[in-house]
């Protein structure tokens, strides 16, 4: 395997969570009893730039179909984390109806609709039909493709380029970078947030490998990407989002904006964690075999007391973290989800079905099992109600815990 960045030979291994299907390859009922495929999940990490990345087994046109079922105005709170990085961005650039914005994987226009409700001229490029209709009912513009070069050369440049969770989801990075690059104003910004791998080694976030996340990104080899291309990444923020991100700043590197002492904080973190290493990397099986193991034994110590047991939020890392611990449906009787698009599905390889709701205070569980546990304390407040007949929430991320 080659470097997707540097094209440097790869051969360390960071984690090999064997076979899996596509995360959000929700089945049908028809569909159970057809083959379905698994496709290999191993995790490398390049000793030359340190990106650590997921060989190309499952291409991004099929992860991310017509049919795609990720829509991001399911979370609350993260349509609030969005509405406040508008008006953020708005006033930090001064941004007005003689702007021009970019969203690249712009969803169902959980932020662009923030942008448009300012009149302030908006694009989103997002190469999944069922969301960009969704977008598009709201009256914001939408390209139905995926971003690259190739695409950015006919836009218009734009004084503000904006990504959230998307770097890390593009299997050709360097062509992705040079596009934002043609796209921009000379005088423009970039913005990209994205999980930072140092959170997700120290916090044993491996349910966030999964095939359509094709890099996992710390600082330091990001800014070694930009700069390859032409673009200086001068400022960054550390989030809480998805389990602890980065928002970077970004612009062209003849510009020569002074670099904040934010850039530097974080580098300093990451070497201090060795992530400019091969060293950093290493241990990481080990902590995902220990949550593996105590998750198993709880599903297990709670079948044999009679216990239900049922999920809420039928996300992709959930179905990463079933697929590795081998979980099927005689263990979980269903999973609670609020996207329309997956409600009377079922979790590729487990077969768990997906309901709504309502089915919660039907079936009275004495577990609910948040899988979604970046927004654990949005769900835990919607579902309070299980308080009623004792119901408890568990997560099993960055340790199993009974809530």
């Amino acid at each position: 395997m080659k470097c997707r960045f540097c094209s440097h030979e790869v051969h360390h291994e960071f984690i090999d969570l064997l076979n899996a299907p596509p995360s959000n390859a929700y089945l049908t009922f028809d569909q159970l009893d057809e083959p379905e495929i698994f496709y290999p999940l191993n995790v490398l990490v390049c000793e030359q730039c340190f990106l650590v990345q997921v060989d190309e087994y499952k291409k991004s046109d099929e992860i991310f179909d017509a049919d795609y079922a990720y829509f991001s105005s399911m979370s609350s709170s993260w349509v609030e984390h969005a509405k406040n990085y508008v008006e953020m961005i708005t006033e930090k650039q001064k941004l007005s109806s003689h702007s021009h914005v970019i969203e690249i994987a712009s969803n169902d226009g959980y932020l662009l609709q923030f942008f448009y409700s300012k009149n302030i001229p908006c694009l989103g490029v997002e190469p999944t039909k069922s969301t960009a209709d969704v977008a598009r009912a709201k009256g914001i513009n939408v390209i139905e493709d995926f971003f690259g070069e190739t695409l950015a050369g006919t836009l218009q440049k734009a004084d503000v380029i904006l990504g959230n969770n998307v770097l890390a989801h593009v299997p050709n990075i360097n062509d992705f970078v040079k596009g934002l690059k043609v796209a921009l104003k000379h005088d423009g910004v970039i913005t990209m947030e994205f999980p930072h791998l140092l959170n997700l080694i120290e916090k044993s976030q491996f349910d966030t490998i999964y095939h359509e996340h094709f890099s996992y990104l710390s600082l330091m080899t990001t800014m070694a990407v930009f700069k390859a291309h032409g673009l200086q990444i001068y400022d960054v923020e550390e989030l809480v989002t998805h389990g602890g991100s980065l928002r970077i700043y970004a612009t062209h590197i003849e510009n020569d904006i002074a670099i904040t002492t934010n850039v530097k904080t974080v580098l300093e973190k990451e070497a201090s964690a060795n992530l400019d290493t091969l060293e950093g990397y290493k241990g990481f099986q080990e902590k995902a075999n220990k949550i593996k193991y105590d998750f198993l034994n709880f599903l297990l110590h709670a079948k044999a007391q009679n216990k239900k047991v049922i999920g809420y939020g039928a996300a992709a890392k959930g179905n990463t973290l079933l697929n590795y611990c081998g979980v099927k449906n005689d263990l979980i009787d269903f999973v609670v989800d609020k996207a329309p698009l997956k409600v009377g599905k079922y979790l590729p390889g487990s077969h768990i079905p997906i309901v709504m709701e309502e089915n919660i205070k039907e079936a009275k569980p004495d577990f609910v099992i948040i899988f979604p546990w970046n927004i654990q304390d949005e769900i835990m407040k919607q579902l309070s109600y299980i308080r009623e007949w004792n119901g408890q929430f568990v997560v099993a991320i960055p340790h199993l815990e009974i809530l």
